[in-house]
């Protein structure tokens, strides 16, 4: 397993994540593709699914693990695999932060009755993590 620290990511902010995940984990396949069509150019093909699903599935998990942990948990594999496709297709931090919103909105419309400002930062925390977690990869494949 790959880990990074999980600097900002408070002892408050976790019952935020992993309540408001418990509840999303149910309809993940469903939300899963909602996070995906936030954004416009996503191409509408058949493997889009269980691929947004999949993106949406280890994102919550990765946020919900990151307290307990200490850090970023990820199977490395499946982070120099994300690392290594991020890096390929371009992927520069302004996508990331299209994916913020898009994580950011998706929550907000999941369990809009958990939403305030400290479940949104609580996500954010979490997500910024994981992110630290992928581009670390990606320089590593750039200086490959």
């Amino acid at each position: 397993m790959a880990a990074y620290e999980g600097k900002g990511f408070t002892e408050e902010q976790e019952p935020l994540v992993v309540k408001s995940w418990t509840a999303m984990k149910k309809n993940s396949a469903e939300l899963g593709l909602k996070f995906f069509l936030k954004d416009p150019n996503v191409p509408l093909e058949q493997k889009l699914k269980p691929h947004a699903m999949s993106v949406f599935v280890m994102t919550c998990e990765s946020a919900v693990q990151l307290r307990k942990a200490g850090k970023v948990t990820v199977r490395e594999t499946t982070l120099k695999k994300l690392g290594a496709t991020h890096f390929k297709y371009g992927v520069v931090a302004e996508h990331f932060e299209v994916t913020t919103f898009a994580l950011s909105e998706t929550i907000k419309e999941a369990v809009p009755e958990m939403r305030s400002a400290e479940m949104k930062n609580a996500w954010g925390e979490a997500y910024d993590r994981l992110v630290e977690a992928i581009k670390a990869e990606m320089v590593a494949c750039s200086q490959a």
